[in-house]
């Protein structure tokens, strides 16, 4: 029996939920993943998982055989990074998420010039714009679009972008520019969906944040395509600024209730706090601060 493989499918299933979906990271199957758990808590002779056809949950002996495992796992994993460190040579894969607009555009002219540095490094980047849970450990990097954050995490500030309205000419020609947000309701709305703010728009009203649910003719969770549609006259978009610069530099989206424009939002590099960091991350991180600052 290998303990600490049993250990690590242990922690996967608290960390999953379900053995099935650790079964199909580990291109296992399920009955595989119970054989080990089995082992494990054969060996231990205790129980560490309430099972059910519905349920999984940890029993007190679980709790704490996990939290002890997961750090021991995490202290192994840093003595072989440390240890591999040695060699002076920066490789290794790192697994990043990223906003969809902000990946898209802007990280992966960032990535470009990272890998010419660092040619022994692989980047794994998913572009969705729901965070991830990086206890998790699907990815060693989250970048965000946010003023609200995570406390058990290591947030660094790489740049930072605005939250505005925007329209194109020819729709404010058409329909008429609002000058207060009450009006938005008798416009096409174009919303952003999969964001920190959800079904409502975000507002500065006297200082004080207003939220509006928006009545949306299109949404979607891709800001160049909702920049599109506002530009063909769709209706109206609020979006960070950073997804609609090229619509703005060409002319196409002009921004609208200016007035009502809220604080620059914070894009983060956030990771979860190690006692080590692989030279990879660490590299990564600090290119990214000197990249968005130029």
């Amino acid at each position: 029996m290998d303990k600490f493989n049993n250990m690590r499918v242990f922690c996967r299933i608290v960390e999953l939920g379900t053995f099935s979906a650790v079964a199909k990271e580990l291109k296992l199957s399920t009955m595989m993943i119970s054989k080990y758990i089995a082992q494990l808590e054969a060996s231990l002779g205790v129980v560490l998982l309430h099972r059910t056809t519905r349920s999984l949950s940890l029993t007190s002996a679980g709790e704490a055989y996990y939290n002890r495992s997961k750090q021991l796992l995490e202290d192994l994993a840093d003595l072989e990074a440390s240890t591999a460190q040695l060699g002076e040579r920066v490789k290794g894969t790192i697994k990043i998420s990223a906003p969809i607009d902000f990946g898209g555009m802007y990280m992966v002219p960032a990535i470009e010039r990272y890998l010419k540095q660092y040619p022994e490094v692989k980047i794994l980047m998913s572009l969705d714009n729901r965070p991830p849970n990086l206890r998790v450990g699907s990815f060693d990097i989250s970048l965000l679009v946010t003023d609200t954050l995570d406390p058990g995490v290591v947030a660094r500030k790489i740049a930072e972008t605005e939250l505005c309205t925007y329209a194109s000419p020819a729709y404010l020609a058409e329909k008429g520019e609002p000058q207060t947000i009450d009006e938005l309701s008798n416009h096409q709305c174009l919303h952003y969906v999969d964001t920190p703010h959800g079904e409502f728009w975000l507002f500065n009203v006297d200082g004080e944040l207003k939220k509006i649910k928006s009545d949306w003719v299109l949404a979607s969770n891709n800001g160049r395509a909702l920049c599109e549609a506002a530009a063909l006259g769709m209706g109206i978009v609020q979006a960070p600024r950073l997804s609609v610069a090229p619509y703005l530099q060409s002319g196409e989206l002009v921004e609208i209730l200016r007035q009502y424009r809220r604080p620059a939002l914070a894009i983060y590099a956030t990771y979860l706090q190690r006692r080590f960091y692989p030279a990879k991350l660490t590299t990564f991180i600090d290119f990214l601060l000197a990249y968005f600052e130029r």
